[in-house]
């Protein structure tokens, strides 16, 4: 919702900073690979600390690349089919071992279940639909999409640090599974109407 609400303006910041990684020669690939190594590292710090101030911390600036790496692309022109769908596994990975990591220090396996299945979904439900009838991602400004997913998670895992003992992350996990499963839902609803507009329309 706030990547498709303020597309253009974010678009502007990311290529500012995306102008100093052209600068050092570096790849969309590579921003796209650094990022997922960032967050891997992130994770073992959780493993090994269990400090959740930092793991945000870590975790918000590990994120970036998702933004750069389409920044580097546009500067430098190298935007390609495979980039944009290596640049999607990732990220789907990048939220994978987050949760994962949150579910094996917290022992939050359930919710952090919840939350991932959901994650998972709002993604699916919109790629999966691309393959019936072409798409739009301008007019998919749902709920909680990946940008949102990564600030509330990002945010719960800083205030957790700051406040010790009072499980804000548990709450902030549950409240992000349950905005991304009904996000899910949400595009559910939409690709079903894109679907049947193109059956009717062929009649």
């Amino acid at each position: 919702m706030i990547d498709g609400s303020f597309k253009a303006k974010m678009d502007m910041f990311w290529n500012k900073l995306g102008m100093i990684l052209v600068k050092l020669r570096l790849t969309p690939n590579m921003v796209t690979l650094s990022g997922l190594g960032l967050v891997v590292l992130s994770c073992l710090y959780f493993i090994l600390f269990k400090n959740s101030f930092y793991f945000g911390l870590f975790l918000a600036l590990s994120f970036t690349t998702d933004a750069l790496d389409g920044a580097v692309a546009r500067l430098t022109g190298k935007s390609t089919e495979f980039g944009s769908y290596m640049d999607a596994v990732v990220d789907r990975y990048q939220e994978i071992f987050v949760y994962f990591t949150i579910a094996y220090v917290r022992d939050y396996w359930l919710i952090s279940f919840w939350a991932i299945t959901g994650s998972l979904l709002v993604s699916y439900n919109k790629a999966r639909v691309a393959i019936e009838t072409p798409i739009s991602n301008k007019n998919w400004p749902d709920l909680l999409e990946r940008m949102e997913r990564l600030v509330l998670i990002s945010a719960g895992l800083l205030i957790d640090g700051l406040v010790p003992g009072r499980d804000v992350l548990w709450y902030m996990v549950v409240i992000i599974g349950v905005l991304a499963h009904f996000t899910a839902v949400q595009r559910f609803f939409r690709a079903r109407k894109y679907i049947l507009k193109k059956k009717s329309s062929s009649k």
